[in-house]
């Protein structure tokens, strides 16, 4: 029996098991992910980050990311802060501004501070199937009966795939009943993270997200990401926001369609461990 080292981290709430696969060799399955992710049994945390050598000569490292459930998703902008914060502490890189490879392109992190990171989430993409949402054309609004209620929805992807919902009020919707019900629906083939944003005014929204495979977390970078870009295309955010979710806040700045949102957030560092395989 071996052991594998890892570091607790989490960005705003939204927590992670951080593994470094450069300098010890890590093999992972779902059902062992899913072990390790309960807070009862395992060690909690909504998404696994692993470390590894890229294999484009763009970028320092490869960014991998699983969810709770053991599923691998592309996006994960919380744990690509913290993602940042990992590889310098464990001397990796001495790099402040650090190219990483996903499934998805090269994301770009740059630390402001030992705790604060600047993250270029990409270009968010509204085309119907490249979120994929099973849908004929582009819409500002979609809709969709669930449980005997016409819900409206943005839909799009920044890395993965989001549905966000404007509603009055963030802490009287029905996150738990319509966040489940969405993010498995068949309209999205892939599954969806559900938001649900409250506008506060131009420059300030709330947030609550449902995420694929990891259920309602503390923060979503991604998904404030996606709130960010769907509130300013409904003519309800300016180009700069700051989104208020449960765990925190994060600073959001996108100029125009075509262009990436930028993300600036805090991380933290809980705990260093070890776990037998």
């Amino acid at each position: 029996m071996s052991t594998l080292k890892f570091s607790k981290m989490h960005g705003l709430g939204n927590d992670f098991m951080v593994i470094d696969g450069i300098q010890q060799s890590v093999k992972l399955n779902p059902q062992q992910i899913a072990r390790w992710a309960d807070r009862h049994f395992g060690i909690g945390f909504d998404q696994l980050l692993l470390v590894e050598k890229p294999q484009s000569a763009q970028a320092l490292f490869k960014y991998r990311i699983f969810n709770a459930d053991g599923s691998e998703v592309a996006q994960c902008g919380n744990g690509a802060r913290c993602f940042a914060r990992f590889v310098r502490e464990k001397g990796l890189t001495t790099e402040r501004i650090i190219a990483v490879e996903t499934h998805n392109g090269l994301l770009q992190l740059k630390m402001i501070d030992d705790e604060m990171v600047e993250v270029n989430m990409g270009v968010p993409d509204f085309t119907p199937a490249h979120i994929p949402l099973l849908a004929e054309q582009r819409q500002k609004h979609y809709h969709i009966m669930l449980g005997g209620h016409n819900i409206r929805f943005s839909a799009l992807s920044i890395g993965n795939p989001h549905a966000v919902i404007v509603v009055d009020n963030v802490d009287t919707a029905h996150v738990h009943k319509i966040g489940p019900a969405l993010e498995s629906h068949p309209l999205f083939p892939q599954r969806v993270n559900v938001g649900f944003m409250q506008i506060v005014d131009r420059h300030q929204f709330r947030l609550r997200v449902y995420e694929r495979g990891a259920g309602e977390t503390q923060a979503c970078g991604s998904g404030a990401c996606a709130a960010m870009a769907a509130g300013n295309m409904l003519g309800l955010l300016d180009n700069r926001a700051t989104a208020h979710l449960l765990g925190g806040d994060l600073q959001l700045s996108w100029q125009a369609e075509g262009k990436p949102v930028m993300m600036t957030g805090s991380t933290a560092h809980v705990y260093e461990g070890e776990i037998k395989i």
